[in-house]
């Protein structure tokens, strides 16, 4: 017969000790100090699992540790790279504005001046900024300026037209002034519908334009105002 295995006799508080710990690995409590307070050294055959428990609740210690370092990191990061885009976007604002100015040059009478080039994208804001500020200032003239445009193709030149139609659906007369001759040649070549857009050469012709149709405007008005009152006094008593 074979000699059986010695067996192990283990103290139930051991065995108890050893279950805390292995539930405070589970919940994530790695506190060595309290661990090795729960599992002190022993030098028989029990103790080396006890060393191992020990040991491995160490390592993850230091895993979740690090994790938890690389995750503060992460999230700075992600903060600093927030606040960078957030500055960015306002910078993005602020050129806009500055590129897309509509300036109110003098009473019911607006000017947007445009300098570079004109994509798709830039033309809805300037078209969205244009139309806002006719309705924010109830303004009867817009003067689109595009002596700083250099460069005009089929779409810029459309651009532009269906800028000038949106305006006048709030009723407000647009004039396109500050054509140069070499973007009025292109403009000819290209064969592009203007019919429906008033030019001037300058931005003083296109300003006397304005005054003149804005007078033109007001002296039917006058006129009825006048007759309403002449009227008015026929019949009183």
């Amino acid at each position: 017969m074979t000699d059986a295995s010695p067996s192990i006799r283990i103290e139930p508080p051991r065995v108890a000790a050893l279950l805390d710990v292995l539930s405070m690995i589970a919940v994530g409590e790695l506190d060595m100090e309290a661990i090795n307070l729960k599992l002190p050294p022993n030098t028989d055959e029990f103790g080396e699992v006890e060393t191992m428990l020990r040991t491995l609740a160490a390592d993850l210690g230091e895993v979740l540790q690090a994790n938890e370092h690389y995750t503060q990191q992460i999230e700075a990061t992600a903060r600093e790279l927030q606040t960078k885009l957030d500055t960015i976007e306002r910078q993005q604002l602020a050129i806009a504005d500055l590129s897309t100015p509509v300036l109110e040059i003098w009473t019911d009478v607006l000017a947007l001046p445009i300098v570079g080039i004109v994509d798709t994208q830039r033309s809805v804001e300037m078209t969205e900024r244009l139309l806002q500020a006719i309705v924010t200032r109830q303004a009867r003239c817009v003067i689109i300026d595009i002596t700083g445009v250099d460069v005009v193709d089929t779409a810029t030149a459309d651009h532009f037209v269906k800028m000038v139609r949106a305006a006048a659906m709030l009723g407000a007369h647009c004039v396109v002034c500050g054509i140069s001759p070499d973007v009025a040649q292109t403009l000819a070549r290209i064969d592009v519908e203007l019919t429906d857009v008033t030019t001037m050469r300058s931005l003083k012709d296109a300003l006397h334009h304005c005054l003149a149709h804005i007078d033109h405007m007001e002296k039917p008005r006058a006129r009825n105002r006048r007759a309403a009152l002449a009227r008015a006094e026929e019949n009183e008593p």
